[in-house]
């Protein structure tokens, strides 16, 4: 008798576990676990008004920026970073799944980053000193906006060799930290990053061993450059138009095949345009161009010049990429809309990709690409 009970348990026991592996979201292309929408919020332009941000269209927010100073993680603006992190909890009252990240470096203070990694002593200092900031604003993670360990990034930035290695053993060293966070609070802490969108990141980091300590990996798909020669700045696909050497799907492909898995990879959308005048206007993608700049919001781009008869609309349908061109001024715009987005979100969907994320808020106020974001993934 108690033998065929034995047996009888361990058939219901399997039968259990099979129906338990069965509804287990597998990687790849049928990935049907919840995307995540990371979107960054630029605290560094002072108070937030979080009556601007749809709570309940984000899985996450990350607070852009925090500096580096003296080797630890630093607040420029403690009393406005500060009555930020209240502002940006209480969206948790609307969306309580919402999860509240630091980020920490960005283009402009990327430069104290070589430094305050450099070794395992002050690896532990810079990492204390992050999570010592979600601690004491009740805040859900840490978020690394380096640009670019071993390379120069913006000008004057220390970089050296060693970041490779140190890039991976600061995520350690975080990890660690949030390890620590997470038994006092019993509460999940994040780690997260955002990346070159370029294929020579991968050779000055280890992104295959620092991905293992790492929830998300951000990839700065856009602000994608050809040389001198106009082309797009956050396409899906190589143009063939142009020759260019980056595009979000290279990286995707690129950052795999370094061993991140799929779904820690997040795909960046830019909520803002690139203008670029031409040289002369004998063809648009790839012309010469006299100058370039950091172009207007979406909101501002599809209410005010889509609608101006000086410019004509044009979709790159093979790198899934929308521009505007103005003939009279000479002037090419590039930037994502409601179909490049929408492009985006199905590669997300069937490449098992964790999800998106986009740069920044407050550049689509009319909520216009988060509103698509959310149609695609939600």
């Amino acid at each position: 008798m108690k033998l065929k009970n034995l047996v009888l348990m361990v058939a219901v026991l399997f039968i259990l576990t099979a129906s338990m592996r069965s509804d287990k979201p597998e990687a790849g292309n049928n990935d049907k676990r919840k995307k995540v929408i990371i979107g960054y919020v630029g605290g560094y332009k002072g108070r937030i008004d979080i009556a601007g941000i749809s709570a309940g269209k984000l899985t996450h927010i990350n607070y852009a920026f925090v500096n580096i100073k003296n080797g630890r993680a630093f607040l420029d603006n403690e009393v406005t970073d500060t009555s930020n992190f209240r502002s940006l909890n209480r969206l948790k009252e609307k969306n309580r799944e919402l999860k509240i990240l630091i980020s920490i470096g960005g283009w402009s203070w990327s430069e104290n980053f070589s430094d305050a990694v450099l070794t395992d002593s002050s690896r532990v200092i810079f990492a204390k000193s992050a999570v010592d900031i979600i601690r004491k604003y009740a805040l859900d993670g840490v978020d690394i906006d380096w640009e670019y360990p071993g390379m120069s990034g913006e000008e004057g930035n220390i970089y050296r060799p060693e970041d490779k290695q140190n890039y991976t053993l600061m995520f350690r060293s975080l990890r660690s930290e949030l390890d620590l966070l997470e038994k006092e609070t019993g509460k999940k802490k994040l780690l997260t990053t955002a990346t070159g969108g370029f294929t020579s990141f991968l050779e000055h980091t280890e992104m295959g061993k620092a991905q293992q300590y790492l929830d998300y990996i951000n990839l700065m798909t856009y602000d994608f450059y050809s040389g001198s020669t106009v082309g797009h700045h956050t396409n899906l696909y190589a143009s063939k138009a142009y020759p260019a050497g980056n595009n979000a799907d290279k990286a995707v492909k690129a950052y795999i095949a370094a061993g991140v898995p799929a779904a820690k990879l997040v795909m960046g959308i830019a909520f803002y345009g690139r203008t670029f005048v031409l040289v002369d206007s004998t063809r648009i993608l790839g012309a010469k161009y006299a100058s370039q700049a950091y172009g207007s919001g979406y909101s501002f781009i599809k209410d005010s010049l889509m609608t101006n008869k000086a410019f004509r609309m044009y979709k790159d349908k093979k790198a899934k990429a929308p521009y505007l061109y103005s003939a009279s001024a000479k002037k090419f715009i590039t930037y994502d809309d409601e179909w490049s987005v929408k492009n985006k979100c199905r590669y997300v969907n069937k490449s098992g990709m964790g999800g998106v994320m986009f740069w920044e808020y407050s550049s689509d106020p009319k909520e216009y690409l988060v509103d698509e974001i959310n149609k695609e993934l939600k």
